[in-house]
């Protein structure tokens, strides 16, 4: 119920690319799973489409049906005069560039499918969604996201073979924007790529409209989830602290040779520690009057949730995790 299209053109007669298929290329096999190798989306992946009805076709096609979650990628030549923006296919002449932005937006607009995703990699992306007959501004519907690498005054430039902005992509996509549950969705993928790119750097677009949770694709979470449903066994109210003594810090032990404290480090405490330094290292629990949870065990003290912790130990409440 998940299906993607996914088109690369390099082939333009009077101003070739180099990375786009490239692009297509890695983004296709990098969606087609999941993280643990599970099938995500569906993948159809088309390389140097030849002329505008054909692509518009394809378009039309993803878009049609009631699947949960479409997405529709492009890397090739973007274009915008004064009537709109396109996306350029190799058959383009003056005022017939390719397939209308506006075009493109409407027909995702009119699908029945729940999640209608669009990424664009094309100069003056940003374009989308922001048509010249409506003074700069569309209505973009429930369950619509779109994504571009540059504002529609800007190029889209390319480096070692793949697009800027993809290769930001692929590597937010292989986990760097993910949750702590391993989940990626459009705006953690634009929150990536705009914190990666410098200030004189080409701006990324990102424009939704969407009253639910897209996941795009699951990577093993940086703390595996019944770890992180145990924090409701830890902290039993948000506010509560957890004391801690040295029976937690696994190298407080005799069989280790330095200076020792009763109690003595017990298993299942040091079990629990690894847990709250687990916690600790993803920014949900810090140390209370101490640098480090070390000391904070050491030193009989305690941690703490933060507000990010407090946000999870909700979701684990409400069996959302």
């Amino acid at each position: 119920m998940r299906k993607a299209l996914i088109v690369g053109i390099n082939d333009y007669p009077s101003s070739p690319l180099r990375g786009c298929i490239n692009d297509a290329s890695s983004l296709s096999n990098i969606l087609e799973k999941n993280g643990d190798g599970s099938p995500n989306f569906d993948i159809r992946i088309e390389i140097n489409v030849r002329t505008k009805s054909l692509l518009k076709g394809m378009i039309v096609d993803l878009f049609s049906g009631d699947a949960d979650t479409a997405l529709f990628y492009f890397s090739g030549h973007g274009y915008v005069n004064e009537i709109g923006g396109y996306i350029v296919t190799p058959d383009h002449s003056a005022y017939d560039e390719g397939v209308s932005m506006d075009e493109l937006l409407t027909i995702a607009n009119k699908s029945k499918i729940k999640n209608k995703i669009i990424i664009l990699d094309c100069c003056h992306s940003g374009a989308l969604g922001s048509p010249e007959i409506s003074g700069g501004a569309a209505h973009i519907e429930e369950g619509v996201s779109i994504l571009t690498a540059s504002r529609k005054d800007e190029p889209s430039l390319e480096i070692d073979g793949h697009g800027v902005f993809t290769n930001l992509l692929l590597d937010a996509l292989k986990g760097g924007a993910a949750d702590l549950r391993g989940h990626i969705t459009p705006g953690s993928i634009y929150a990536y790529i705009d914190q990666a790119l410098g200030p004189w750097d080409q701006r990324p677009v990102f424009k939704t409209n969407i009253t639910r949770f897209t996941s795009l694709r699951l990577v093993n979470p940086q703390v595996p989830l019944d770890v992180l449903r145990k924090i409701i066994e830890y902290f039993p109210t948000p506010s509560q602290e957890f004391i801690l003594d040295p029976s937690f810090e696994d190298t407080n032990s005799k069989e280790i040779e330095h200076k020792v404290v009763k109690p003595y480090a017990k298993p299942e405490n040091v079990a629990v520690f690894k847990h709250l330094q687990k916690y600790q290292s993803v920014g949900l629990v810090v140390p209370v009057n101490t640098d480090y949870m070390y000391f904070a065990a050491m030193d009989s003290k305690s941690c703490r949730l933060t507000a990010l912790g407090h946000h999870y130990w909700r979701l684990v409440t409400e069996k959302r995790i």
